[in-house]
């Protein structure tokens, strides 16, 4: 089972250190990566999907066989794993795969994330969750007593969302359920003198929003300097991930060591390990934290 582990990968002239964040969910398991894919265990389903940053060969060539769902290189399921629920920590994840992506609706390399919100965020502190996808880190701090805002610019993930609070019988939670540009939402927030001790943002590299908004990447820097603008005079964190394979954490750590934020910011990789020890990475993050 994997388990959380920090290791060095970053050698330096200046010991500087880039910690690797992994899994600790027994109910999800990596069984083996290599050739472009990936071997998961989902709770009792094991499933193969493409995976463009496993470069190398696979390490147990016999499990592969094993599996109840493949999808290939191009994100078709020659079968669908079909409908499923996993827990974390006494909350619900439905999932559920489509023809037209590899992904099910989780991303459980983030886990790590989810216990850092658990153990540091508290009741009633005002939580933006940007790019929020079906609602992970939107339900952990609602478990928390957390008022969250759930916002992403797709009206499907954020109706997968709200069926995730469903799910755990958050219907009533103070969860703000909103389809909108991340850009422009800020600015509305700014214009109003909204508040957030926290906020979460996990950008695609290039998107667009309800009403055509163009999103790419590069204008990261521009986006935290609007989520600088609507932090609280006491803010506790924020977190930034991110999937881009030409980013570097160094990268994270320069975008939020910034004078507006005056955080203390710490970056690393998130990623996936075998039972076998080898990791696969699969994201960058910063967080920039003030308690």
């Amino acid at each position: 089972m994997p388990e959380k582990s920090i290791s060095s990968t970053a050698p330096s002239n200046n010991a500087l250190q880039i910690p690797v964040e992994s899994t600790a969910w027994h109910e999800f398991e990596l069984l083996d990566s290599g050739d472009g894919q990936k071997l998961e265990r989902w709770g009792r389903k094991v499933l193969v999907r493409p995976e463009p940053k496993a470069l190398w060969r696979k390490a147990s060539p016999e499990l592969w066989g094993k599996a109840d769902a493949v999808c290939n290189e191009n994100e078709v399921w020659k079968t669908s794993p079909g409908n499923f629920e996993l827990k974390w920590e006494g909350i619900k994840f439905g999932l559920h795969a489509s023809q037209e992506s590899k992904h099910l609706g989780l991303f459980p390399e983030q886990e790590p994330h989810w216990r850092y919100l658990k153990n540091n965020l508290k009741a009633d502190d005002r939580v933006l969750n940007l790019f929020a996808y079906t609602g992970a880190a939107t339900l952990v701090p609602a478990s928390l007593g957390c008022k969250v805002t759930h916002v992403d610019a797709s009206r499907p993930s954020v109706d997968w969302a709200r069926e995730n609070a469903k799910r755990n019988g958050m219907e009533s939670a103070p969860i703000r359920w909103i389809v909108e540009d991340a850009m422009t939402y800020l600015r509305r927030e700014e214009k109003r003198g909204s508040r957030y001790e926290a906020i979460l943002l996990d950008p695609p590299s290039f998107g667009r929003g309800p009403k055509g908004e163009l999103w790419k990447i590069e204008q990261i820097a521009e986006l935290i300097d609007a989520c600088a603008k609507v932090l609280s005079e006491r803010p506790r964190l924020m977190i930034l991930t991110m999937y881009n394979l030409e980013a570097s954490a160094l990268s994270l750590a320069n975008l939020l060591q910034t004078d507006r934020l005056r955080a203390r910011v710490d970056i690393g990789e998130l990623a996936l390990r075998t039972c076998g020890g080898r990791y696969l990475p699969l994201s960058l993050y910063g967080r920039a934290r003030w308690h």
